[in-house]
C-alpha cells in the first residue's frame, strides 16, 4: 500500500471526509508548488535510475504493459486513511520487481498512478490538477528498485532473503523521507500524526510483501502470471467497500449527532440568550485546549459536545435566578447546582455519544482539589474533557460581562486561572489554555490595530 496526499492534524478518521471534499477543489498554489518539486525529483531519480543502474533482463513491452495494468488496477482499491488514503498495489509491485527491468519499475508505478488519477479526473471524483501528486505517490517505488538493481541484479534464489528484506526496508526509508516532506511543506502537517498513519500503511504493506514476492517468484519467467495476484485485490476491494460504507455511516451518525446538539444549544438560546452565547463561545477555546492536549477523536467529540452543551441543564432552573442581577443565596445557589445533574438526565436517554456527554456534563463543575460539585472528585477521577470545559468555562466567564458584575482584562483572569490551577483547575490544562490564547491572541494581532489590547472570544457562565 502506499499513503498519499496526507494532511492529518487530528485523529486520522476525523479527516476523511474533508479529504473527500478537498479531492475535488484545484491543487492550492502551496500543494502545487511542493508536488511540482517532488514530482520532478521523482523523474530526475526515475531516469538516472533507468540509465545508469544494471539491468538484469531485456525490455519487454507485453511484460511493461501487464505491470502497468496490475498496479492501475491495484490503486483503484482505496482504504481512506485520514486527510489520504492506502492502495494494495504492493502485491503486484514487488512481482514487478521480478518481471520487469529492475531499473524500469518506478517508472510502471508512475505510469500507472497518473492514469489511476486522470481516470479519476475524467469520472468528476477528483479536480484534474491532483493528477499531478501521482508523480510525488511513486517515490517508494525507488528505494527497491536500487537495492535490488545493485545487489540481485540477475536471478530469483531464496537465498537472497536478506537483500529482499533491505529493499523492502528501503522502500520504507525513501517514502518515510518524502512524505514528511510533501506534509511539512505543502499542508503543515506534524510529524506525530504521519507516523501514526505511515505506520499504519508500513505494516500493511510489511504482511503483503511475502506474497508479492510468491507472485514475482512465479512470474519472472512468465509475466502474465503477474494477474494472478488481481483476486486477492479484489478481496481488499470488498473489505474497501465496507470501510467506505462504514464510515458514510459513521460520518451520518456524527451529522445527526451535531444536529441533535446544535438543536438542545438553540432551545437553551431561545430560554436564555447570554447562556446560549456562551456555550458557542466555549467550544472554539475548548477544542484548541484538546488539539494542545492531544485528546483522541472520541475524546475531542465529547470535548466538542460538552462545551456546547454542559448549560443545557439550566433550562430547568427558574429565569429569576439565571437572570439575577445580584449574588445569589443560598437556596438560589442550591437550584443553580443542579443544573449539572439535570444536563446528564437530559442527556442520558439519548444514549450513544450524547449520553457520555452526560458524565462530561454532570462534572463540568467539578475542581480538582475536590471541593467541586455535585461528587466532589479530585484529580484524575474528573474526566479530561470535563476538566478541559471547566477551565475554558470559568476563564470565559471572567472575560465577559455578567449582569453583576463587569468583564475582568484578560491579564488578570489569565493570572487567576494559573493562581487557582491545583486547586480548582488541571495544571496541565490550564497551561494548554494558555498556549490555545497565545497562539489566539497571535493571530488576530495581525488584523488588528497597532496598541489594541487582545481580546479573547466572548464566553461566560463560570457558577
Amino acid at each position: 500500500m502506499e499513503a498519499s496526499s496526507l494532511t492529518i492534524h487530528q485523529d486520522p478518521e476525523l479527516l476523511v471526509a474533508e479529504a473527500r471534499e478537498r479531492s475535488g477543489d484545484r491543487v492550492r498554489y502551496r500543494e502545487l508548488a511542493v508536488e511540482l518539486a517532488v514530482g520532478a525529483a521523482f523523474v530526475a531519480a526515475a531516469t538516472a535510475l533507468a540509465l545508469f543502474a544494471p539491468w538484469d533482463r531485456a525490455f519487454s513491452g507485453g511484460a511493461f504493459a501487464v505491470c502497468i495494468a496490475a498496479v492501475l488496477i491495484a490503486s483503484r482499491v482505496a482504504f481512506e486513511i485520514g486527510d489520504g488514503y492506502a492502495v494494495p498495489t504492493q502485491i503486484v509491485f514487488v512481482a514487478a520487481l521480478f518481471v520487469l527491468p529492475k531499473p524500469l519499475v518506478p517508472a510502471a508505478v508512475a505510469a500507472a498512478l497518473v492514469l489511476a488519477r486522470v481516470l479519476d479526473a475524467a469520472g468528476s471524483r477528483m479536480h484534474p490538477s491532483r493528477v499531478l501528486q501521482s508523480l510525488g505517490d511513486s517515490w517508494y517505488a525507488i528505494g527497491p528498485a536500487l537495492v535490488l538493481s545493485l545487489a540481485a541484479p540477475g536471478g530469483v534464489r531464496w537465498s537472497d532473503w536478506p537483500i529482499y528484506v533491505a529493499a523492502l526496508g528501503a522502500q520504507f526509508a525513501v517514502d518515510f523521507v518524502w512524505s514528511p516532506v510533501r506534509g511539512c511543506l505543502a499542508s503543515r502537517v506534524p510529524m506525530r500524526t504521519m507516523v501514526r498513519v505511515l505506520g499504519w500503511v508500513y505494516a500493511v504493506d510489511a504482511t503483503l510483501s511475502p506474497m508479492g514476492l510468491l507472485l514475482g517468484f512465479a512470474a519472472a519467467d512468465r509475466p502474465y502470471l503477474i494477474l494472478l495476484g488481481l483476486p486477492i485485490v479484489g478481496l481488499l476491494a470488498y473489505f474497501a467497500k465496507e470501510r467506505r460504507a462504514r464510515l458514510d455511516q459513521a460520518f451520518e451518525l456524527s451529522g445527526a449527532y451535531r444536529g441533535t446538539a446544535m438543536l438542545l444549544g438553540q432551545v437553551v438560546e431561545s430560554d436564555d440568550a447570554y447562556t446560549g452565547e456562551h456555550s458557542r463561545g466555549v467550544v472554539e477555546l475548548a477544542m484548541a485546549v484538546a488539539d494542545d492536549l492531544g485528546l483522541d477523536s472520541r475524546a475531542r467529540l465529547r470535548v466538542e459536545f460538552g462545551a456546547l452543551l454542559h448549560d443545557i441543564g439550566k433550562i430547568s432552573v427558574p429565569k429569576e435566578i439565571l437572570n439575577k442581577p445580584g449574588p445569589l443565596d443560598d437556596e438560589e445557589w442550591k437550584v443553580m447546582h443542579r443544573h449539572t445533574l439535570e444536563g446528564e438526565r437530559m442527556l442520558q436517554p439519548i444514549g450513544g455519544l450524547l449520553a457520555e456527554v452526560g458524565h462530561v456534563v454532570r462534572s463540568s463543575h467539578e475542581h480538582f482539589d475536590g471541593s467541586g460539585y455535585p461528587d466532589g472528585l479530585a484529580g484524575a477521577e474528573i474526566p479530561i474533557e470535563a476538566r478541559i470545559v471547566s477551565c475554558c468555562d470559568a476563564f470565559s466567564a471572567m472575560t465577559t460581562d455578567r449582569p453583576y458584575r463587569q468583564a475582568r482584562a484578560f491579564s488578570v483572569a489569565l493570572a487567576e486561572m494559573e493562581r487557582c490551577a491545583g486547586t480548582q483547575f488541571d495544571p496541565d490544562v490550564v497551561q494548554a489554555l494558555r498556549a490555545a490564547l497565545h497562539e489566539q491572541t497571535a493571530a488576530e494581532a495581525a488584523s488588528r490595530a497597532p496598541g489594541t489590547a487582545p481580546v479573547p472570544s466572548p464566553t461566560a457562565a463560570g457558577v
